[in-house]
Order: structure tokens, then sequence, then C-alpha cells
């Protein structure tokens, strides 16, 4: 019996995936994705090293920030705006030039990549999603690469466009050559053809390039979860930040962008940082690009104006304001009159009883003004009969109520009838 169980122990162990087995000197090695750590890591590790004994030329400085903005437009304009959310029609060249650019960066195909990212959104902060935030924030910026995932455990979504699509499928089917040849062979090419320097050419605009357009991305994932403020929605992580919008290419504005997803824009602002949004925009006036859509000016209003609206509730919930008018008791009009003869000093404003006692000495308007409405409905003199009283007059009269008025406001016309003329409001009933 103790043999079968054993034996049951140990299938059970082998049929989960390494992802849910524990860490251990023994099989540490195993939960490491070592394709991706070569790319991200290792490789990156070695180029920054031979750095040191390669100078950087002026061409080539010049020709390794021209080629990271390429690369990281092929991931934003392409695989993200383009491809995951189909916020824009590309013609075949934009799409071919994106597709070989963003292999450039090494990030996946085109359908990995976004697979991954509708599943993201989809999904976003739980277990389903593929880069969480709430495992961490360094599980979300580079650990979900490193570390070996179930593709069981992301969440299901359909891409039955990127399968349909042969562009997409062909850079899919040849990634590895696209992803060599654009990230460490073509910079190369490049800067050996043109000025001589094939050494450098390969350090800085291929592995050093690579690696910064790489961590630029991975913030997306991490700083966009983390860092910023969330002017549409915090239901969610995602937050907007310049400084995340600095590093990749405008993608930084990530609360808008988990809003509106389908939108070819982050930014919305003139003064927000997007030359991706710009880039798209440009294409479309020569023709290349097309459908660029966009969300109602209206509606994102409505969520900007919702979310401070709930804020503002947040903060109200913070702040005294008083026995909330529905657990008041409910006093009779003579009983409140009797306890006024008894000595205290009630008011009734808008049918609501206040002891304004400890007050009285410090009205604005006179001890004696205010001592003349007690036992009495003062509603209009409150309110604009002697004085249009405050926001502040009446948020520091809220913190007085004692009693709601059975039948609600009384006015002084109690124990007679309006004369011939005289128009009572509606709003307001007398006691006769």
């Amino acid at each position: 019996m103790a043999s079968i169980m054993k034996a049951g122990a140990v299938k059970e162990k082998k049929d989960k995936h390494i992802s849910e087995q524990p860490v251990t000197l023994k099989n540490w090695y195993k939960h490491i994705d070592w394709v991706n750590v070569t790319f991200v890591a290792i490789i990156p590790f070695f180029g920054l090293i031979a750095a040191f004994s390669t100078p950087l030329l002026w061409k080539t400085a010049a020709w390794t920030l021209f080629y990271y903005f390429l690369t990281g437009l092929g991931i934003t304009a392409g695989y993200h705006r383009l491809w995951s959310h189909t916020s824009y029609t590309a013609t075949l060249p934009i799409q071919i030039a994106l597709a070989l650019l963003g292999g450039g960066a090494i990030q996946g195909s085109i359908r990995w990549w976004s697979r991954n990212h509708r599943a993201h959104h989809r999904y976003t902060d739980t277990l389903k999603d593929p880069y969480s935030v709430q495992k961490g924030i360094l599980y979300s910026h580079m650990g979900w690469m490193v570390l070996k995932q179930d593709k069981k455990s992301i969440g299901r979504v359909d891409i039955t466009d990127l399968n349909n699509d042969p562009l997409v499928m062909f850079q899919h089917k040849h990634f590895v050559f696209v992803a060599l040849s654009m990230a460490f062979l073509f910079p190369c090419v490049v800067a050996g053809l043109g000025w001589g320097d094939w050494k450098g050419g390969l350090i800085y605009a291929g592995i050093l390039r690579l690696f910064v357009v790489q961590q630029a991305t991975f913030c997306v994932n991490s700083l966009a979860h983390w860092l910023g403020d969330q002017p549409f929605d915090d239901r969610n992580t995602p937050r907007d930040h310049v400084l995340t919008a600095l590093v990749t290419l405008g993608e930084g504005y990530h609360n808008f962008h988990h809003e509106f997803p389908a939108d070819y824009r982050n930014a919305i602002e003139w003064h927000q940082y997007d030359p991706t949004k710009w880039m798209i925009w440009a294409w479309k006036q020569v023709g290349l690009a097309s459908n660029l859509k966009t969300c109602r000016r209206s509606i994102i209003e409505k969520g900007r104006v919702q979310q401070m609206q709930k804020q503002l509730d947040k903060k109200r919930a913070t702040l005294e304001w008083g026995i909330p008018i529905e657990d008041l008791p409910l006093v009779e009009w003579d009983d409140f009159v009797q306890r006024a003869r008894d000595g205290e000093a009630l008011v009734a404003i808008g049918g609501v009883i206040h002891n304004v006692g400890s007050f009285m000495k410090d009205h604005p308007g006179g001890k004696a003004l205010i001592a003349s409405a007690v036992g009495k409905d003062a509603t209009s003199m409150f309110n604009g009969g002697v004085y249009d009283h405050t926001n502040a007059a009446h948020n520091l009269l809220s913190t007085m109520r004692v009693g709601v008025l059975r039948g609600g406001v009384e006015v002084e016309c109690w124990k007679r009838r309006p004369v011939k003329g005289e128009v009572i409001s509606s709003t307001l009933s007398c006691v006769g």
C-alpha cells in the first residue's frame, strides 16, 4: 500500500507543471526559461563587457538611437496597436516593416505577443494575466519572461484574426530567422557598410539597443501598473505617468489605454508624449494607414468625471458631516417648541432641528439675532430671508443636528391661513 501511495505521489508531481512546483537546489534550473534568459540577460551582459573595448562613434550612436526608435515602433505601433488591438488599418508595406522591426526587438512573434497581451487586458491583475503585477513588480517586469509559465494557466482569448493573417503566420513560422537577422545582422551591416563600424554596429545598435528596447517594453507591464495616476478608473492597477511614456514611445498612459484599448492613441492631450500616435497619424496623411479608431470625447470625459467623483466621495467619507438625517429621532412640533421654552437652544431649518446653544455667542450676526429664532422655523431666515448663508455655514450647521420634525418643514405661518393674494411655497407646510 505504501509503495502504491508513493508511486501516486511521484506521478502527481510529474504531472504538475514546473511552475507549480517549489524551487529547490535540485530543480531551480528547470524553472528557468533559458532561451529567453539568453536574449534578455546573457547576450546583453557580454555585449556590455565588449562595449568597454569598443569605441562608440557618433554615427553609430545616432544609428543606435534611430534603430531603437524603429524597433520600439515595431512593438508599439505594430505588435501592440495594430495587431493586438486592431486600432487602425495599415497598408501591406507598413505591415511588413512593422513585422520585421518588431522581430528586431526579440519579444516573440506577433501571434505570441498579441495572444498574451489580449489575455492581459481580459484578465488584468488576475492569475490568468500572463504578467500580472499582483505577483510582484519584478515578476511583471521580467519574471514572467525568465521563469517558465504553464500555458494552460494563461486566460483564453480569441486570436482567429491573427491565425488567418498570412503575414502574421509567416513571421510566427520564421521568427527565429527574422529575430536574429533584424536584431543583430541588420544593424551591424548598416554600420559596417555605412561607415565601417561593423563591431560597433553589432555591440551598440544590435546587442545594447536590444537590451534597452526590451527593458522599455517591460516597463509597460511593471511601472505602468505601479507608478502614476488613475484618472479614468482605479479598480485595476494600470496608471498614467509621463516617465513611463518617455521610455516606451508613448505607452505610459496606461490607465487611459486599459479603459479605451481600441483607441489608436495612448495620450489624448496635446502636451502628452506619444510619438507612436503621431507616427500613425502621419501614415494616415500619406495614405499608409486608415480607419484610425478613437473613442468619443464625451465618453472619455464621462469616465474622467466619474473617477473624480469617486475620489471626492472617498474624501467626503473622511470628513465630519454631523449625524445622518436618517439616524435622527422624529420630534413633534409641539415637543420642539416646548423643549425650546424649557431652555434648549433649538432651531428648525429645512425640517431638521439643530441645537445652536454652543454657537450662539460666536454667531457673526450677533447672539440676539440667532436667539430670536429659537423655538421657531428659521428656514427662510437662514436661506436668504435675513442672510443667504455660505457653504461653510451650511456645513457647520449640519454638525448641530439633533432631530427631524415630524411632517417636514414648518414655517412661521402656523395658526393662521394665508391672506388673499399671499403665496406660500408648496415645498413648505403650515401648522394650522
